[in-house]
């Protein structure tokens, strides 16, 4: 199946004006001044890419009704795959001028570092721990130490008695309602 891509290199439709264009393109892609004048600045910018054959003519027509004129390209289907050429024979690492300092080879827990090109070549001399893989379901983390409690002197509380009511003290009963008798509604 045939991928295409619309590409825009600031070209018009004959009989298009540059700033109504600016404006249609503006409102199709929601851009700003400063995407506009870089979709303006007449270098070939792709504006979609990987698209069927339907998907790239339904952008072709609409970016050519906004009165931009777009170029519609094929891409290329098979991936070419590069073959790498062999890494370079490995540079000889320095002598260490202390061999008592050299880590000794095979030694447990450490990692023995075999350089795989020339970047790698560089940290051949390194000392550095063989950090292995935990098995399934082991605890990583730190164990942490016991904190002690901080010294509180709590000698100023005291318990109250089992069955003691422990919420707010009880307000006085309210005085005897007032004597409304004397009161008379009149018609």
């Amino acid at each position: 199946m045939a991928r295409y891509e619309i590409a825009f290199s600031a070209q018009l439709m004959p009989g298009a004006q540059l700033e109504s264009v600016k404006a249609n393109l503006a409102k199709l892609f929601q851009a700003d001044a400063q995407r506009l004048a870089l979709l303006f600045s007449g270098r070939r910018i792709v504006i979609k890419s990987n698209l069927d054959e339907a998907a790239a003519e339904k952008y072709r027509s609409t970016l050519e009704r906004a009165g931009a004129l777009v170029e519609v390209c094929a891409l290329a289907e098979e991936i070419e795959e590069i073959e790498l050429a062999p890494p370079p024979e490995p540079l000889a690492a320095p002598a260490p001028t202390q061999p008592a300092a050299a880590p000794a080879q095979g030694a447990p827990g450490r990692l023995k570092v075999v350089p795989r090109d020339e970047y790698m070549a560089a940290f051949v001399g390194v000392d550095a721990p063989d950090f292995g893989i935990a098995p399934l379901g082991d605890d990583l983390q730190d164990d942490k130490p016991d904190v002690d409690a901080p010294p509180l002197d709590l000698s100023q509380f005291s318990l109250a008695p089992v069955g003691s009511d422990m919420g707010e003290a009880k307000k006085a009963p309210a005085g005897p309602p007032p004597d409304i008798s004397h009161i008379k509604l009149q018609e």
